[in-house]
C-alpha cells in the first residue's frame, strides 16, 4: 500500500499566518503540522508516500523531507495547479500509485487515541479484499463536514457532503483507505456543485457497490482539524499536554521509523545531533537509552 498526503490549499482561514506560509509547516506545538499525518500513514507500515502541494509551496516539503531516507522510507512530491477538490488528489497520484492499493490523509489532520495501530491495519487488510474503509467521529454540529448514517451494527446506509439537516452526528474524517479501483472511481466523477470532485461522491461509490466499511473513532479519541486559528491553538495545546504529562511525544516520525525497523540506532543518533538544540534532540536520544 501507498499513501497520499494532501497538503495544498491557500488557508485563507488562517490568515494572516499563511500568507507567506503553507498551513502544513505551520507548528503544532513542537513539530511541523505535517508530521501528524505522516506519522498516520507510517503507524499503518506504509513507506511509500507522496506529498502534494502547490507549485508555490512544495520545494518547502522536498527541503523538509527530501527524499525520506532519512526515515527509511521513499517520499515524492507532485504539484497541484489548482484546489479541485480532495478526489483528485487520486488521480494526479495515478502514476505514483500503480497497482497498489493506498491510503490517503489530509495534511491538517491530527489523530491520538488508544488502539488506533490495530485500527490502520484492519483498514489496510480491508482494502486487500477490495473495500474501502473510512474513519468517523461524533461532532456536536457535524454541518461543516461530509456526514456518515450508519445503522446500529455499524454498516454505512448514507453519505452526505456538509448536508444543513444532517441525518446523524458522524463524520467522515480526512482519513480514507482504498483499493485500486479508487484511481478510476476518481476519474468517473464529476465536479460537484461548488466545482471540486468531492471524496464524498468516491466513497458514494464504494457504498453503492457495497464495498464502504467505517471504523468508528470512540469517545477516548481526539481528531482535530486545525483549519482555524481557535483549532490551531487547540491542538497545540492538547499535544503540548498529552507529551509533558506522558513524557511520550505524538507524531514522533523518527521514532516511529526506529521502532518500525526502517532505520537504526546511528540514523536516529544522526538526526539527534541534528536537532541537538531543541528538546526533540533529546527525547531521540532518551530513546536510545
Amino acid at each position: 500500500m501507498k499513501g497520499i498526503i494532501l497538503a495544498g490549499g491557500s488557508g485563507t482561514r488562517l490568515y494572516p499566518n499563511t500568507i507567506t506560509l503553507c498551513k502544513q509547516l505551520l507548528p503544532i506545538y513542537d513539530k511541523p503540522m505535517i508530521y501528524y499525518p505522516l506519522s498516520v500513514l507510517m503507524l499503518a507500515g506504509i513507506r511509500e508516500v507522496l506529498i502534494i502541494s502547490t507549485p508555490k509551496d512544495i520545494s518547502r516539503f522536498q527541503e523538509l523531507f527530501g527524499d525520506g531516507n532519512w526515515l527509511g522510507m521513499n517520499i515524492e512530491y507532485c504539484v497541484q495547479n489548482s484546489p479541485d477538490g480532495l478526489a483528485q488528489g487520486l488521480i494526479l497520484a495515478d502514476s505514483f500509485v500503480g497497482n497498489d492499493d493506498v491510503a490517503m490523509i489530509l495534511g491538517d489532520n491530527v489523530f491520538y487515541g488508544q488502539g488506533f495501530t490495530p485500527m490502520l491495519q484492519q483498514a489496510k487488510n480491508e482494502a486487500k479484499n477490495g473495500f474501502a474503509t473510512i474513519f468517523t467521529y461524533h461532532m456536536k454540529n457535524p454541518q461543516a463536514f461530509g456526514v456518515v448514517e450508519i445503522d446500529k451494527d455499524g454498516k454505512v446506509l448514507s453519505l452526505e457532503e456538509k448536508p444543513q439537516n444532517p441525518k446523524s452526528n458522524f463524520v467522515a474524517t480526512g482519513l480514507y483507505f482504498y483499493d485500486n479501483t479508487a484511481i478510476d472511481i476518481a476519474k468517473s466523477i464529476k465536479p460537484s456543485a461548488r466545482g471540486e470532485l468531492e471524496i464524498t461522491d468516491v466513497n458514494i461509490e464504494y457504498l453503492k457497490q457495497n464495498r464502504l466499511k467505517a471504523q468508528g473513532l470512540g469517545r477516548g479519541f481526539a481528531w482535530l482539524d486545525t483549519g482555524t486559528h481557535d483549532n490551531l491553538l487547540e491542538a497545540g495545546n492538547f499535544v503540548q499536554t498529552i507529551e509533558l504529562r506522558q513524557g511520550y511525544k505524538i507524531a514522533c516520525i523518527e521514532e516511529i521509523a526506529f521502532n518500525n525497523g526502517w532505520i537504526d540506532k546511528e540514523m536516529l543518533l544522526d538526526r539527534a545531533n541534528i536537532l541537538d538544540k531543541s528538546g526533540y534532540g533529546s527525547y531521540l536520544r532518551g530513546l536510545l537509552k
